[in-house]
């Protein structure tokens, strides 16, 4: 055992990426307001390292409000055509303006003008409301890079805790886990599937 887990997701990461049909990079996200209801809504990990896994939101949102009450969080990943999964629990922080800036530059265009035309989670009269507010923003930036609303930004998972788990035969499955011990090392054992 003793795998690193980190390195250990990398390579699971990778074997999505070559055969997930679709976003192998799409995670659950589970959030708690501050008096712990519960929320999940899918996501997509745009960055991950040594420093924890990375996302991207209007920072206006509901799941933003919910991490300013409670910044624990906890993802999952599954690969259903792999017949794995993977657990992560942590706390959030804010991503940098830089980090931020480079990502939202990365975006396409389109991605960049809804984050400024969209309050996010918020109610909508009609559709039309929306695609009138998008049309608007269009023109506000036409010929012209689009910037990052001061609202919409990174959020980084640091996590603490990871489980691996794999499918195996009769449901006899295998379950690893890795729990940060300190700074510089994780400590890891099984659980019964």
């Amino acid at each position: 055992m003793a795998d690193d887990p980190l390195a250990l997701f990398d390579a699971w990461l990778a074997e999505a990426k070559a055969g997930e049909p679709n976003d192998p990079n799409a995670m659950a996200l589970a959030t708690a307001d501050a008096s712990g209801r519960p929320s999940v809504r899918m996501v997509l990990l745009k960055g991950h390292g040594p420093d924890g896994f990375v996302f991207y939101t209007n920072r206006e949102s509901r799941k933003a409000g919910e991490i300013a009450a409670n910044p624990r969080a906890a993802l999952l990943f599954h690969w259903k055509s792999l017949r794995r999964q993977v657990r992560i629990e942590g706390a959030l922080t804010l991503a940098s303006v830089a980090e931020s800036d480079v990502y939202f530059a990365s975006r396409s265009r389109d991605s960049q003008l809804g984050a400024w035309a969209s309050d996010q989670s918020r109610p909508l009269a009609d559709r039309a409301t929306f695609e009138a507010r998008f049309a608007e923003v269009q023109g506000k930036f036409d010929g012209q890079d689009v910037p990052r609303p001061p609202h919409w930004g990174g959020y980084r998972l640091t996590p603490h805790h990871i489980e691996f788990w794999q499918e195996r035969a009769h449901r006899l499955h295998e379950r690893r886990v890795f729990d940060r011990a300190s700074e510089r090392g994780w400590t890891e054992r099984l659980l019964y599937p």
